[in-house]
């Protein structure tokens, strides 16, 4: 690893050091297509107890990071959100997998919410419209957000599994892959997000220890071999940045431990003072308590159980970037890793879990990359999801719009004649000045 950064520094340095390195770029590159890639609860360590074969090569011709810290709170719904938009959760809205509203008492499951508008357009704009706004096509294959309008526009082409969806099906992830393809191919798309429910489900219902997790991840792996081999297969090996990723991680539950949180269980807390509730959904609860109650059920709640964290909104950790938005309840909480919490009644009975605190290490997931723009054989550090979406802008060559991450974080993964959106690489092999002056620094503090 020391070898590679070393040499990537001494290539800056020739290249900044190299006669006419200030001198401008002319013509302007081909712009490359962009594929973005989710397996959903795919840990950051799955790779290490089960044979890799095509991710390990996808390391070796392009980027691993060590681990990415998904944001908070680590659902599939507002993670997915947080990569397309660069966006914290509490300043995309998508704060929960269920839509919600505490006025009607509606609460809706996960697939039901993937269609529901105004859940997800509600100010930010993903990847796929800020493309397409710019002259793009953009598709998204299954993608949490990609089947609604945003401010009156929809993604050029869209799939949306149903309600009882089998997400494990091996022949239909490369059918689902031979028809991104095509898109690319036959309706010259752009950018297309491309997503798996799986090893997901598979550690919710064995656990991420299982052996079904571990046949689930070398199922995976076959499939990412599938998918670099119709990259070539249809002709796109030079023109196509493959990003592969995750939205979170997953722990195991304690299922049969002493000391459950269990609010049926508290002394001094009773459901009668509570107008809505949002529990029993991993390891996270909202609840909106009966005018003048405020105070009293958080008296009650605060210490009523070591493992749960409960909260009014205003004092809850700011670093969580998770609690500043209009949707979160005056009181919300979460539990210690594997520790789920229930409400009414014990409903919850996966083995395996996410939703916890995002800096717990189980919670962390993958970041890969291949393609024309990108190092090979480069592992760089972890780092924050948040910083994905501006990478991704500048893979598309787009204007991002605002959001919450910095360039400057994953710029060390590009090429250096990548830097520039609109420059091609030049004959001679030399960078622009500010280009080799930006790749110096990132290097730098990447060996410190």
């Amino acid at each position: 690893m020391e070898t590679c950064r070393a040499t990537l520094l001494a290539m800056a340095l020739a290249a900044l050091l190299a006669p006419g390195a200030g001198s401008p770029v002319r013509g302007k590159a081909t712009r490359h297509k962009l594929l973005l890639v989710s397996f959903d609860g795919f840990r950051w360590d799955y790779d290490q107890d089960v044979d890799t074969p095509n991710l390990d090569a996808m390391t070796q011709d392009g980027v691993k990071a060590r681990y990415m810290t998904p944001a908070f709170v680590t659902m599939t719904s507002p993670c997915h959100f947080t990569l397309v938009t660069g966006k914290y959760i509490e300043n995309h809205g998508v704060v929960h997998n269920m839509f919600y509203n505490t006025t009607s008492k509606v609460k809706l499951p996960y697939h039901a919410t993937l269609a529901i508008e105004r859940w997800w357009d509600n100010g930010s704009v993903p990847i796929w419209i800020t493309a397409q706004r710019q002259g793009l096509k953009s598709g998204s294959f299954f993608y949490p957000g990609g089947n609604v309008t945003y401010q009156g526009m929809a993604v050029t082409q869209s799939r949306k599994e149903g309600i009882f969806h089998n997400y494990s099906k091996e022949q239909e992830w490369r059918a689902n892959i031979d028809t991104v393809m095509r898109w690319f191919t036959q309706d010259g798309l752009d950018l297309v997000t491309l997503y798996f429910g799986e090893p997901d489900s598979t550690g919710h219902k064995f656990g991420p220890e299982s052996e079904e997790r571990r046949s689930m991840v070398r199922q995976v792996d076959r499939t990412v071999g599938y998918l670099r081999q119709r990259v070539q297969e249809s002709g796109l090996a030079g023109n196509l940045n493959l990003v592969i990723t995750s939205d979170h991680g997953m722990t195991t539950v304690h299922k049969e431990a002493g000391d459950l949180v269990e609010f049926h269980q508290f002394a001094n807390f009773s459901f009668k003072d509570i107008e809505f509730e949002l529990l029993d959904y991993g390891p996270n609860g909202m609840l909106l308590p009966k005018e003048g109650q405020l105070d009293a059920v958080y008296r009650a709640l605060k210490d009523a159980h070591p493992r749960l964290h409960v909260y009014k909104k205003e004092e809850f950790p700011p670093a969580f970037h998770y609690a500043n938005n209009t949707r979160i309840t005056p009181l919300l909480m979460y539990s210690d890793p594997g520790y789920v919490i229930h409400g009414r009644l014990n409903v919850q009975f996966n083995r395996g879990e996410h939703g916890f605190d995002n800096g717990h290490q189980d919670m962390k997931t993958i970041f890969r990359a291949v393609g024309p723009s990108f190092w090979a054989g480069l592992e760089v550090g972890p780092f924050e999801s948040v910083h994905v979406y501006e990478l991704l802008c500048r893979l598309l060559g787009i204007q991002p719009e605002p959001n919450d991450g910095r360039l400057a974080t994953l710029l060390p993964l590009l090429r250096p004649d990548q830097h520039c959106p609109d420059a091609a690489p030049r004959t001679s092999g030399r960078l622009p000045l500010v280009m080799a002056l930006t790749t110096v620094v990132a290097l730098l503090v990447k060996l410190v």
